[in-house]
């Protein structure tokens, strides 16, 4: 299954109700499974991201819903990565 890394900011409205972030995340977690996904971790951070989630998920269209999902909110603007593994790497040179 596909790994994607999620940088978010918070947004105004997400800082204002800053105290309610891990009752968030837990949220985040349950709204995942709906996609199919997981949460392998959800880290808050120090610097220019407030939050970075690592998820499983079956494909970009599952991640993107999500995503979409956790944004309509209003909580959290993210950014996300598709992470490859050593293995993937390995056949993507293999075709160089």
């Amino acid at each position: 299954m596909p790994t994607y890394i999620v940088l978010g900011t918070f947004t105004d409205q997400g800082i204002r109700n800053v105290r309610d972030t891990t009752k968030r995340a837990k949220a985040v977690n349950e709204a995942a499974k709906k996609f199919g996904a997981s949460v392998k971790n959800l880290y808050w951070t120090l610097g220019p991201y407030d939050v970075v989630t690592v998820i499983d998920a079956p494909d970009d269209d599952s991640i993107a819903a999500l995503l979409f999902s956790i944004g309509s909110l209003g909580n959290v603007r993210t950014q996300s990565l598709k992470a490859l593994e050593a293995d993937q790497v390995e056949r993507i040179l293999g075709k160089l």
